[in-house]
């Protein structure tokens, strides 16, 4: 689905390709759009998308599309018709992540005493099955404007908590950056993982913790990465409020 003006002419700037109407992704977004770039918004509904990009404004340098962050369809269909509509891919931010509402009820027990497995297999395929199937879409396009590949971490995939799956799903997030960063720098592409700490959104189930840092920070650690001078990969960048100890 494409809901953006498609007869508008690109203009100089990046063309990156970003997941979420909402917290990190809608910053991201904005901020990038601010800076003069031509982004690719995706997000699952359709409604949500059609609101986000009716308040950001520059229908000549953003493209709107459903996509599924699990599916490798709508992936690849998604980058597909960004470097249609813009020419070129010169980012793509993995950057959809879920945790099931379990990981908050369940408090000291961990979830996996207490959770409901029923819950988890939606967040284990976007947080650990999603960044791997933007990389296999994104890489070929990437290759070819010496582009860059952000994924998002988190804080919970450098630091363990006891019986947590989300934890997990993000310790394999920070994995595979590197595996993926040691397979890209041969194809003259930058891999990135920002960590971020806490953060207010509504990752958290209305159960925001009292220290948290607003989703433009952590807009602003990846237009940090993606502002890198040719020849320079940024791996890794651990962002925390301060305040937060773990």
């Amino acid at each position: 689905m494409n809901t953006s003006d498609s007869g508008a002419s690109p203009v100089a700037g990046k063309t990156v390709r970003t997941g979420g109407t909402s917290g990190i992704g809608a910053a991201t977004a904005r901020l990038l759009l601010m800076r003069g770039h031509r982004v690719a918004v995706t997000g699952r509904d359709p409604g949500r998308l059609k609101t986000f990009l009716d308040e950001v404004g520059h229908p000549d340098r953003v493209l709107g599309l459903v996509a599924d962050a699990s599916d490798w369809d709508s992936t690849n269909t998604a980058v597909t018709s960004t470097v249609e509509r813009f020419g070129s891919l010169d980012a793509a931010i993995a950057n959809a992540g879920i945790a099931s509402a379990d990981h908050f009820r369940t408090g000291s027990d961990g979830v996996i005493d207490g959770g409901d497995p029923e819950l988890w297999a939606p967040m284990v395929l976007t947080n650990v099955l999603g960044p791997a199937l933007l990389a296999k879409a994104a890489l070929p396009h990437l290759e070819q404007s010496r582009g860059r590949l952000v994924l998002i971490g988190s804080v919970a995939g450098i630091k363990n908590s006891p019986g947590n799956l989300y934890s997990a799903t993000k310790w394999a997030v920070v994995g595979f950056a590197e595996n993926l960063r040691l397979h890209a720098t041969t194809r003259g592409i930058g891999v990135t993982v920002v960590n971020p700490g806490m953060i207010d959104t509504a990752f958290w189930h209305g159960q925001v913790p009292p220290i948290a840092m607003r989703p433009d920070s952590v807009a602003e650690a990846i237009g940090f990465a993606l502002d890198q001078p040719a020849g320079v990969d940024l791996n890794t960048v651990t962002i925390r409020p301060i305040g937060q100890p773990v």
